[in-house]
């Protein structure tokens, strides 16, 4: 399959020719406060975030409100153990009313700004704000009618990869790309909170590229910037990380989120992983590289020599700097003769050679 093509959003580049594209998602960690809100945006913005992520619902439009059996959260590893999904819901949405706030304020700041919506009546929402792409989570990526109606948008799309087994992938994949996505960005994700690095799986990144012939990227729980910054060097372009002022303020996603200082490593470090990847190439890698060769190891004489004296193991010697002949023309150098004399830190050339 052709490598995927790069493309633009909101006039950031997304592909293998750009920095990995940082994405700061808020989610709940306003804490039910715009005045939170809007400072996490401005200190992903200073942190270098290019993109402030949140999320568009309301506790009726994921789930009914009931506090009983499979609504409520009964996973003791869970970080919201013993809440109903409703009440999770409540606490954690963005009010629609935040949203053009947020996304101006984002914006200002040279951000790009968007959301993931959870129903068709929240990418209609998106729609009327403008929003330049959309992210489907993980827990959506089953949802074909959801997968439609943001393709349908013609805008790029985003989507976390989650729980989905590749059979589940390639419906979402081809239901997006028959309902109009031409920009798809597949993000590799591990839908535990937090995640660890053992069951973070990034080969899978270049295996996605290859499935489904996409930009891919990484959607990442685990603590730390770490496997994030891993993850470029196995072709991430996309990195998706929760992003908080302080995880001891709290909050429904606090616990696995980065704090200011972590995102601003996380986006130097992303970059430099970018960077180093470079293309396949041998020998000096630059005209600075290029100038260390004079300290490679070379034949010198090591003893003043007499013209027709002949050159031992005493004296000629494989040393730095570089300029005599390479150590391996040694044994063809022991036992020749000397044409002429030659002082001791004489690089050793053919032209010594009798």
């Amino acid at each position: 399959m052709n490598a995927p093509s790069s493309f633009e959003i909101a006039g950031r580049r997304i592909g293998p020719d750009a920095a990995p594209f940082v994405i700061a998602e808020m989610s709940g960690n306003h804490n039910q406060s715009l005045e939170r809100a809007l400072a996490i945006v401005q200190a992903a913005a200073r942190a270098g975030a290019h993109a402030l992520k949140i999320q568009t619902y309301t506790a009726d439009t994921m789930t009914i409100d009931a506090d009983g059996g499979a609504f409520r959260i009964d996973d003791a590893h869970s970080p919201w153990q013993g809440k109903s999904l409703h009440r999770l819901y409540r606490e954690a949405y963005t009010p629609w009313e935040w949203h053009a706030p947020i996304f101006a304020r984002a914006r200002e700041l040279g951000m790009v700004a968007f959301s993931t919506p959870f129903d068709e009546s929240a990418v209609d929402f998106l729609e009327s704000l403008d929003a330049p792409c959309y992210k489907i989570a993980s827990f959506e990526n089953t949802d074909l009618p959801l997968v439609r109606r943001v393709a349908a948008t013609g805008k790029p799309m985003i989507v976390s990869t989650g729980m989905a087994s590749v059979a589940e992938l390639d419906e979402t994949v081809r239901a997006a790309r028959a309902a109009g996505c031409r920009d798809l960005v597949l993000l590799k994700c591990t839908s535990t909170y937090p995640a660890t690095p053992e069951h973070s799986n990034l080969v899978t990144i270049p295996h996605l590229r290859e499935l489904f012939g996409c930009q891919v990227g990484l959607s990442d729980h685990t603590m730390g910037v770490g496997v994030a910054v891993a993850a470029v060097a196995l072709g991430a372009t996309v990195i998706e990380k929760h992003f908080t002022l302080a995880r001891a303020d709290g909050g429904v996603d606090a616990s696995f989120s980065l704090e200011p200082a972590e995102m601003a490593s996380l986006v130097a470090e992303s970059a430099r992983a970018w960077q180093a990847l470079g293309r396949v190439t041998y020998g000096p890698q630059s005209e600075q590289e290029r100038r260390s060769l004079a300290y490679r190891r070379s034949l010198y004489v090591v003893r003043d020599v007499k013209a027709g004296e002949t050159f031992t193991r005493e004296n000629v010697r494989a040393i730095r700097p570089g300029f005599g002949l390479a150590p391996k023309y040694l044994e063809q150098v022991i036992g020749r003769r000397a044409s002429r004399a030659a002082a001791r830190g004489t690089p050793l050339g053919w032209d010594l050679l009798g």
